[in-house]
């Protein structure tokens, strides 16, 4: 079975099962699972239960899929995500975005975790990505193109929507929300950075990392659909003071600015005309 007949396979399972129309898919990233609980929910799935879906590995991916409404929008939640790091191609990676286009998602908000490699933003604080840079070392739309998503060559100067990410704006300042703006540089992992590789990636014009979205995105800009990004800031990623990594403390950092990005998300979709 090819890559397109993997994809209507699951499209055709989850239609099957009650998945009528999709207004905005939404991946939450590490530690932001709690958006969930504002969804009215219809139905939900775990991954191993939808065909030639990857199941998450990493134990804080909670890998389950919820359909409902939010802020009057229909909405599709991938509460987990998969990374290049666990062992998955990237077409593997992006089934979820592929997924919810091919069920009608209009646009695609994701969220995820990431280090702060500029000073002037602390953890805790939310960035909207405005750009990203691209380091993992394989590309979703390597091979044969499907001409039922895209076209071979994608445009990409814009792959981030200024007119979601605009109203996402109009949103923080609404509801006293901090908001950065910032580039988001993709590595593959699963091992944090060096102190030189910080400083490099910090040369090359990047404000975050992290190990997530940019494929995603990638995916989203092939179909021709509007997303908008924010980055969770959970560690500072300074050379010159850097601390051994403590994942139960960028998940304490997460969940802690996790109602600030469900309040933001949430509003947001209350906005979205789609």
């Amino acid at each position: 079975m090819d890559v397109q007949e993997e994809l209507e396979a699951s499209v055709a399972y989850l239609k099957e099962r009650g998945i009528e129309g999709v207004d905005v898919a939404i991946v939450l990233g590490t530690g932001l699972g709690g958006l969930v609980e504002h969804i009215k929910v219809i139905s939900e799935w775990n991954y191993s239960m939808i065909p030639h879906l990857p199941v998450a590995t990493v134990e804080f991916h909670f890998g389950k899929l919820i359909y409902g409404h939010l802020a009057g929008k229909r909405v599709l939640a991938w509460q987990g995500r998969f990374h290049y790091y666990e062992g998955y191609n990237m077409e593997q990676v992006v089934k979820p975005v592929r997924i919810s286009r091919m069920l009608g998602a209009q646009a695609l908000l994701i969220s995820n975790a990431a280090g702060s490699l500029n000073p002037d933003m602390k953890k805790g604080t939310l960035m909207c990505i405005e750009d990203h840079i691209n380091l993992l070392p394989e590309n979703p739309l390597r091979g044969p193109n499907l001409d039922l998503l895209g076209d071979r060559f994608p445009d990409m100067c814009a792959p981030y929507d200024l007119r979601l990410s605009a109203i996402m704006f109009d949103v923080a300042r609404a509801q006293d929300i901090p908001l950065y703006t910032g580039v988001y540089v993709s590595v593959p992992g699963p091992q944090l950075e060096t102190r030189a590789e910080y400083r490099h990636l910090r040369l090359i014009g990047a404000d975050a990392v992290g190990m997530s979205t940019v494929p995603e995105v990638i995916a989203a800009s092939h179909m021709k659909m509007p997303c908008v990004a924010v980055s969770v800031l959970t560690d500072e990623c300074n050379p010159e003071k850097l601390a051994p990594f403590d994942l139960n403390e960028v998940i304490e950092v997460a969940q802690k600015a996790e109602p600030l990005l469900t309040q933001l998300f949430s509003e947001l979709i209350s906005r979205m005309e789609v």
